[in-house]
């Protein structure tokens, strides 16, 4: 299995290729730094993201609190995750960095305002 990839774990952005090779072990090209060859292998193995989103609330003047994850999330649970976020209705008033939806999935990640909404 072969992938080709822009690193995200510094500006640069170097272009890479990973591949699994038939003994486990995984190749890496293309990266400028030690961090694009961590980044490559855990994107090839268990790709997580930070998750971005809104959830409905009480608030008559701002009707959706922005929400993110407490630290990335398994991509496969990404769906599932705004899905829950589109579901969730939350009384105000919010302070930025409540807990919203606690340990999602029993992942241990949370969902997090990022704004303080009064009501």
């Amino acid at each position: 299995m072969k992938k080709s990839m822009i690193c995200i774990s510094c500006p640069i952005g170097c272009r890479m290729e990973a591949e699994l090779l038939a003994d486990g072990t995984i190749e890496v090209s293309g990266n400028g730094c030690p961090r694009g060859k961590v980044y490559a292998v855990n994107e090839l193995t268990d790709p997580k993201r930070m998750v971005t989103g809104v959830a409905a609330c009480g608030s008559s003047k701002i009707p959706f609190v922005p929400v993110r994850t407490s630290e990335p999330l398994a991509r496969n649970l990404v769906p599932a995750f705004l899905a829950a976020l589109r579901k969730l209705r939350v009384p105000c008033p919010v302070r930025s960095g409540d807990v919203l939806l606690a340990d999602f999935e029993h992942t241990g990640v949370d969902a997090v305002a990022t704004r303080t909404v009064e009501e």
